[in-house]
């Protein structure tokens, strides 16, 4: 692969830069509306494109750094989660303070991603973890790969859109089941801002010890000596370090809940099956007590994009930018396994984020940098979904052969 100072004026950088250039135009022309809205439209937009970048220089999905280190002893991607969830809650707690200074005062802080406690919430994180697992990514993951040319990220959304649909159709019984009488927990009202932001702290370091401790000899790759032309290669090339991924991921997401809203990436999907739902009158006449919860909230469009909707196109759009310049942008045909993978796992996904009122972004990440149990709720069964996917998939050829 050539350096990119070698490939710059290349038809792939060009690209690149006009894709960037009209992110700039678009984030501009927002920002000249009138009032707050436009300033918080064009700060969604490059807020969305700095998480894609993230995302894809970092390879930040939590399915591909769970597996690198179940499999290859490699705890980079997993350490960067850590961080980013570290970081979070510092940058939370610090508006919090601002926001709410008294925590047992009985109220949540304004829109922060904190879901209620369920056996539905456990389901539906199981289940979007057999999805990911399935389908080979999360679906934040899907969107920056979507910028990547994956073959099977576009079947993954089309899934997703499906699933969501068939959880508008089961979230009435779901919810008067097991939802409706369940405890909504703010750490924070419980131990207070400083007890929490140190068992949170305190937990994290602990799994980045376990994470260390199944690291394997020489998962990392070399140090080559630094250069003009290495230091090139790190940033617009190479896998970016667990540490800077982990930081600005952490505060791009204290930065957009500060402006925006939390993190989310599946409020413009599940909307645009909501609204597809209903013109098609698969939609229940009453969804109860929906739109009352917080998380990423689905509502029937009114309007082309959403704040969130521009998001998820800076994201798209950034990591596109990226892919082409560190040659990562490779379209493929996809085969018919790729389509039915896609399919079956973005269904679970769409399902589970539907049921769960977010996924591995808006769920786990958002909830446990606001001190959400939900979102370590999230954690806990969507790894075991991913885990208990694979160790069935590993079986396989074993009882193929017997």
């Amino acid at each position: 692969m050539l350096s990119p100072l070698r490939r710059f004026g290349s038809w792939p950088v060009l690209v690149a830069l006009a894709t960037l250039a009209l992110l700039a135009a678009a984030a501009h022309a927002f920002g000249q509306t009138p009032g707050a809205v436009g300033a918080r439209q064009s700060f969604a937009l490059l807020s969305g494109a700095a998480f894609g970048l993230v995302l894809q220089r970092g390879r930040f999905c939590f399915l591909c750094n769970l597996r690198d280190l179940t499999r290859a002893g490699d705890p980079r991607g997993v350490l960067a989660i850590l961080v980013a969830l570290a970081i979070g809650a510092v940058g939370y707690a610090a508006v919090f303070g601002a926001w709410v200074p008294n925590p047992f005062g009985g109220r949540l802080p304004p829109t922060a991603h904190v879901g209620p406690v369920s056996p539905a919430l456990a389901v539906a994180a199981f289940a979007f973890g057999v999805g990911m697992a399935l389908s080979g990514s999360c679906l934040s993951a899907h969107l920056y790969r979507l910028g990547e040319g994956s073959p099977t990220s576009p079947f993954a959304l089309v899934g997703a859109v499906a699933g969501f649909v068939i959880g508008f159709q089961t979230w009435n019984p779901i919810y008067l089941a097991t939802v409706a009488e369940a405890p909504v927990v703010w750490l924070p009202s419980v131990f207070g801002y400083p007890l929490w932001l140190a068992l949170t702290l305190g937990l994290l370091a602990l799994l980045a010890a376990l994470a260390l401790a199944r690291a394997r000899a020489g998962a990392a790759d070399p140090r080559a000596p630094l250069t003009l032309r290495s230091a090139a290669r790190a940033v617009l090339v190479e896998r970016w370090p667990f540490l800077p991924t982990g930081l600005l991921v952490g505060a791009i997401g204290t930065l957009a809940y500060l402006r925006v809203a939390p993190l989310g990436v599946t409020a413009e999907l599940g909307s645009a099956a909501r609204t597809a739902a209903g013109a098609a009158g698969l939609l229940p006449s009453t969804l109860f007590g929906l739109d009352g919860l917080r998380g990423c909230a689905t509502v029937v469009k009114e309007t082309l994009l959403s704040e969130n909707g521009l998001f998820v196109l800076g994201l798209v759009a950034a990591s596109f930018t990226a892919a082409l310049v560190s040659g990562r942008f490779a379209p493929a045909r996809p085969t018919r396994g790729q389509v039915l993978r896609g399919l079956a796992g973005g269904a679970l996904m769409g399902w589970g984020a539907m049921t769960a009122l977010g996924c591995t972004v808006g769920v786990l990440l958002s909830g446990i940098q606001a001190g959400a149990l939900s979102g370590w709720v999230f954690l806990v069964f969507v790894t075991l979904g991913a885990l208990a996917h694979d160790a069935a998939a590993a079986r396989l050829p074993t009882r193929a052969a017997a």
